[in-house]
């Protein structure tokens, strides 16, 4: 998708559909500048209730006189002053899928020109968004995207960064949407050296016999009965001083997960191809790093497997022995997600960080306690979490912190093993999970995302086609540039 800067005054633009805002407290300048020309259309619908400048809100206008364009849409921002990166990402999302459910040949983005560039770059980030579905696999697309986008009083440079968001947010949606068929561990492997290969970046990938060699026990016992072997994925860049201590970010990366011996029903293994949400997106969230070239040193980590049922499934009772040493009795193989990311945490400890940031679609405990549309913050180190929890905020990517009190980790003490990988009943189910990531991480500030709720959308908001989100990209990005600063 290429989007170009134009300088053109709206009301003289000719192609297929035109883009304006409308504010609860009053009309965009442009919006202004082209109601005069369409004979004062938008006052009109404004003074009858039909455009209220609500958030989200998409008026579609249709072969309005005195300009030759098919369309104009007006959508909402909300009150002024509220203006913000998630009003502009989901407003700017919503009209481009709007205008992506048509065949449109050229279009323009003619929203405010006073925004700061910071602003426009998270709108542009939902222009990319907007117009990309999951229809993957459909013959004929839902969502088309125009020959020509133009986007109103940018440079190259916003455009550009905007797009750098929106690129990797849909990589990281692809990758989720994609089915366990085609989105196994060795083709996570291959689409993150992709990644690599693109942006220059060092990368390690570890197979069995690595894993094996490495004594990640954990991680390979929830592998075994799966014909497609695992992976351990290590993707650095180095956009900060040589040397420096890099920020960590983990991702549970279970490409399939059918619950192994603890099968789910049917139903709950419907979206299990999403289970590997927190490895696709520290892999988006490393491609819009390096697309943005930002001054620090990050390192992703991903622990790729499938878990699957044969006659070799790991069972309750066994006792595992993490690469740390450390033993765990396994009461439940649907408690999956936290073995695997023992070993990798384990491993992103060798790579000496400042901070961990793990992500997992780990608990539905966390579902239960937040909704859908929040993820659970659990954390060993509260003025990391805050950082997180603002950066988060600043993003409209709505977190909010659990309770790690220490009564939650005596739920996981085992009598036959060190730990084991589930607490005392259904309570709390969310917090004993973090409470044994916390077990391997040897005090190194961490924080931990449970993104099992917004990760991935049952169906369709006005801003996305249902299914992968992309949720977390543009907070574990604001959270590089903070340590920027």
């Amino acid at each position: 998708m290429k989007i170009h800067p134009t300088k053109q005054p709206v009301q003289d633009f000719d192609g297929d559909a035109i883009i304006v805002g409308a504010y609860s407290d009053g009309l965009s300048p442009t919006a202004e500048q082209l109601d005069p020309a369409i004979s004062g259309a938008i006052e009109r619908l404004k003074a009858v209730g039909e455009i209220t400048g609500k958030r989200y809100e998409a008026t579609r206008i249709l072969a309005p006189a005195g300009v030759p364009t098919i369309e104009v849409i007006v959508i909402g921002l909300g009150a002024k002053a509220d203006l913000s990166a998630e009003t502009v990402y989901g407003a700017t999302a919503t009209a481009a899928k709007m205008v992506a459910s048509k065949k449109r040949k050229k279009v323009g983005f003619f929203l405010d020109d006073f925004w700061p560039s910071d602003l426009t770059e998270q709108a542009i980030a939902g222009l990319c968004v907007g117009m990309h579905g999951q229809d993957l696999y459909r013959q004929e697309k839902s969502l088309t995207t125009p020959e020509e986008i133009f986007w109103y009083g940018v440079d190259d440079a916003t455009i550009e960064k905007g797009a750098a968001y929106g690129n990797a947010i849909n990589l990281t949606r692809v990758l989720v949407n994609r089915p366990a068929a085609d989105m196994y561990p060795a083709t996570f492997a291959e689409e993150a050296s992709v990644v690599a290969e693109d942006y220059n970046l060092s990368i390690e990938v570890w197979d069995k016999a690595k894993l094996e060699e490495e004594r990640c026990g954990s991680l390979l016992a929830v592998s075994q009965a799966s014909p497609r072997d695992p992976r351990l994925v290590i993707i650095r860049y180095n956009g900060g001083k040589l040397g420096e201590s890099p920020l960590a970010l983990v991702g549970k990366g279970v490409t399939f997960d059918s619950g192994g011996l603890s099968l789910k029903p049917s139903d709950g293994m419907k979206t299990m191809k999403c289970d590997m949400a927190g490895a696709a997106t520290v892999l988006g969230a490393i491609k819009a790093i390096a697309a943005l070239k930002l001054p620090v040193n990050v390192v992703g980590l991903v622990g790729l497997v499938e878990n699957m049922v044969a006659g070799n499934s790991f069972k309750l009772g066994d006792v595992l022995t993490a690469r740390s040493g450390k033993t765990i009795e396994v009461l439940n193989t649907d408690a999956e997600g936290r073995l695997v990311l023992a070993d990798v945490l384990n491993v992103a400890l060798d790579e000496k960080p400042t901070r961990i940031i793990d992500l997992a679609t780990l608990t539905g405990a966390c579902v239960v306690a937040l909704g859908l549309d929040v993820a659970g913050l659990m954390t060993n180190d509260e003025e990391m979490q805050d950082m997180i929890f603002d950066a988060a905020k600043r993003m409209g990517e709505p977190m909010w912190p659990l309770p790690m009190y220490p009564e939650f980790g005596d739920q996981i003490k085992s009598q036959v093993a060190d730990i084991k990988n589930i607490g005392e009943g259904r309570w709390g189910g969310a917090i004993t999970a973090a409470k044994f990531l916390e077990e391997f991480v040897d005090g190194t500030p961490w924080t931990h995302i449970d993104i099992a709720g917004p990760a991935f959308l049952e169906k369709a908001k006005p801003w996305m086609d249902g299914g992968a989100s992309g949720f977390g990209v543009r907070t574990l990005v604001e959270i590089a540039k903070t340590l920027c600063k």
